[in-house]
């Protein structure tokens, strides 16, 4: 443990020249603390690939999530790759858990209003609108500050999206109106949303207590969370006919791939295709009597 408390601020460091952001840093950091546990009294500087390849069998036993081995996966190569300089080990050796993807529940308009009423109050009706009306992710919406909205072009700037892009996206009306009569109940001076009294940004943890609770009260039976009312974002536009590519810049995804996963889930995907079950049907309607 000694060794790993003499790399831990130099890896962080290291983390922090290649841009990764404070939550990825403590998190690589705690996976090498992990990594560090399980090889024990060897330093984590002598440790051969064989040994990363046991760690992963190890981690697989745990039936982790492919998202939590992965990043594991991704800590400890950064470690041995970037941070020790093993530029020459077969990192395929070391490999990645492929994606098991799963098709989100998607809400209806309904279900998001159901929501929006059932909301315990108006801070976090206001954190919730702003998700569904801007497609925002929760670490974007808890990073604006007052004068990232822009009333006169009727727009938000979010100037730390994920990979530290920035990027314009809409205000919509209504969310402006909540808006204002959010600021005015609470007086935000730094972050648009602040924790109680504290100045700072309000923390992730009471916001998705929130959205359960308002689950709950709403009656949904739905798996629901903040990425739901931004697949909801998406996915209404998509059925409303906005450009794929239009989604793809208002929800900051890099990859036009990653945005095509909402034509899984707008309805028009399987309302606008025709089972060839029913074309025999009709095939049979239309088809003339024999005399």
């Amino acid at each position: 443990m000694c060794d790993f408390a003499r790399h831990a601020p130099l890896f962080d460091q290291s983390l922090a020249a290649h841009g990764h952001a404070p939550t990825t840093r403590k998190l690589y950091v705690g996976a090498l603390r992990r990594f560090d546990e399980y090889v024990g009294e060897v330093p984590i500087e002598d440790v051969v690939p064989e040994r990363l390849v046991e760690y992963q069998r190890y981690l697989a036993s745990l039936e982790l999530g492919w998202s939590a081995f992965n990043f594991n996966t991704c800590a400890l190569r950064f470690f041995y790759r970037e941070y020790l300089g093993h530029h020459d080990w077969d990192y395929r050796r070391i490999p990645f858990q492929k994606h098991r993807r799963t098709l989100p529940d998607v809400l209806s308009p309904e279900d998001v209003k159901a929501l929006f009423d059932a909301t315990p109050n108006a801070k976090y009706r206001a954190v919730f609108m702003t998700a569904y009306g801007c497609g925002l992710r929760l670490a974007e919406i808890l990073a604006l500050r007052p004068a990232d909205i822009d009333s006169k072009r009727m727009v938000i700037r979010v100037e730390q999206g994920k990979g530290k892009k920035g990027r314009d996206v809409m205000l919509p009306q209504r969310l402006l109106d909540e808006l204002r009569g959010y600021w005015r109940a609470y007086r935000p001076k730094h972050f648009l949303f602040e924790g109680e009294g504290t100045g700072g940004p309000l923390s992730q943890k009471p916001v998705r207590w929130a959205i359960g609770w308002a689950r709950l009260k709403a009656g949904t039976q739905k798996r629901v969370s903040m990425r739901s009312l931004r697949h909801a974002f998406a996915t209404h536009l998509l059925e409303a006919g906005t450009n794929i590519r239009v989604i793809q810049v208002l929800l900051g995804h890099r990859s036009l791939a990653t945005t095509q996963l909402y034509t899984h889930l707008a309805k028009t995907y399987l309302m606008d295709t025709h089972s060839p079950l029913d074309r025999l049907e009709k095939e049979k309607e239309h088809k003339p009597e024999q005399k």
